[in-house]
């Protein structure tokens, strides 16, 4: 399944008592229609989202940036501490095409396999697991 939204908050790197390490990270989704009298609705959807194979993309993750995200959706449900029922919805990342828009992104990015690959104008690429700058070039076509 693939989602598009943007990062609520800057991702988190959470270390697992097995030494693994996890990337934290929440996307919010908003859509919007027209319901039967005409009115327009806007909903959003928040997905909590799980990325297990590289920690260092949390210094892209960054509140606001748009992300597209490949993995599996499952939903959750528990009591709140006011007794009430919750919901909730997870995703277990397995890509991650960032589209701009944080704190720390220029361009776009892809992360596959937990290396950074170009896919725009800047953009991060993963060589032998350290992250560089790419520069715009400066020739122009015409």
């Amino acid at each position: 399944m693939n989602i598009t939204g943007r990062v609520t908050k800057d991702a988190q790197v959470r270390t697992l008592s097995d030494s693994r390490q996890v990337v934290i990270f929440s996307v919010a989704i908003n859509e919007s229609y027209k319901n039967k009298k005409g009115d327009r609705v806007e909903q959003t959807t928040f997905f909590e989202c799980a990325y297990w194979i590289s920690p260092r993309v949390a210094e892209w993750l960054t509140k606001g940036t748009v992300v597209e995200l490949t993995g599996m959706v499952s939903a959750r449900a528990w009591t709140g501490n006011d007794g009430e029922p919750r919901a909730g919805l997870n995703f277990n990342t397995s890509n991650i095409k960032l589209h701009g828009g944080g704190k720390k992104t220029e361009g776009a990015q892809a992360v596959q396999n937990g290396q950074a690959v170009q896919t725009g104008h800047n953009a991060v690429q993963g060589e032998s697991k350290k992250a560089t700058l790419k520069e715009p070039e400066d020739d122009v076509p015409f």
